[in-house]
């Protein structure tokens, strides 16, 4: 069965997108803190969380590998990209006009596979690439890949695997961890281990370190790959 493993960095949307009520609407939680140091404590959480909504973020970068052979793309918005001649290997990094490129460019090869995985893709990468395809208008080409959550056909989702579909809860045996500490404890190389985190994601857009943020993105799909293969020898089948 053919698989693709995938992973997407979001950025925030510059505050020039919004309008006032829109602006208001997203802060009105902030605004009813009664003391001042608290009031801007939570507006910074909520300035943080901005690059997490479908609706006040963009896709900034996709990458996305073959499971058996681990090739692939590593997609990312950057109009003024230059990095002279490609280097040759197992995946091409590609600099995409806009994010209506970059997604189009995504449905195109998900149309090809017959099973996604990703970690926590099912609570954020695909619901977030949906809803930023029907904004700006891009066709879908595959319309099942939340599928269902007690399977792993078509979306095997890492996350709910290794965790049995939250079945301890936060504080039982199967809670469920980041994709880092997943990684650390199956003796997997953690994207993170090269100094830069998904917090990084914004501050390398605005100062166009775009290739860095690249690389970041297709370490987190290498280090799902690896688990993706762990959990498939290991735990697959478990009911």
């Amino acid at each position: 069965m053919a698989c693709l493993v995938f992973d997407i960095e979001t950025a925030a949307q510059p505050r020039t997108q919004f309008d006032e009520a829109q602006w208001e609407y997203l802060f009105r939680e902030a605004d009813r803190v009664p003391d001042e140091a608290g009031r801007a404590a939570r507006r910074a959480e909520l300035e943080r969380q901005l690059s997490l909504w479908p609706c006040t973020a963009t896709v900034v970068c996709l990458a996305m590998l073959n499971a058996d052979t681990a090739r692939g793309q590593v997609l990312f918005v950057a109009a003024d990209y230059q990095d002279g001649e490609q280097e040759a290997g197992p995946v091409e990094f590609v600099a995409c006009l806009d994010e209506s490129e970059l997604l189009t460019a995504f449905w195109d090869v998900a149309k090809h596979y017959e099973q996604i995985v990703t970690f926590n893709g099912r609570g954020f990468d695909v619901p977030f690439l949906y809803l930023r395809s029907a904004i700006l208008n891009v066709p879908i080409t595959r319309k099942d890949l939340l599928g269902y959550r007690f399977a792993t056909e078509p979306h095997c989702d890492l996350a709910e695997q290794l965790s049995f579909y939250g079945v301890s809860g936060r504080e039982g045996a199967a809670r469920r961890f980041n994709l880092d500490f997943y990684c650390k404890v199956f003796g997997i190389d953690s994207p993170k281990s090269h100094g830069v985190t998904g917090m990084d994601v914004g501050r390398l857009v605005a100062e166009a370190r775009y290739r860095e943020m690249a690389e970041y993105c297709l370490r987190d799909v290498q280090a799902t790959v690896e688990l993706y293969r762990i959990w498939r020898e290991r735990l697959a089948g478990i009911k």
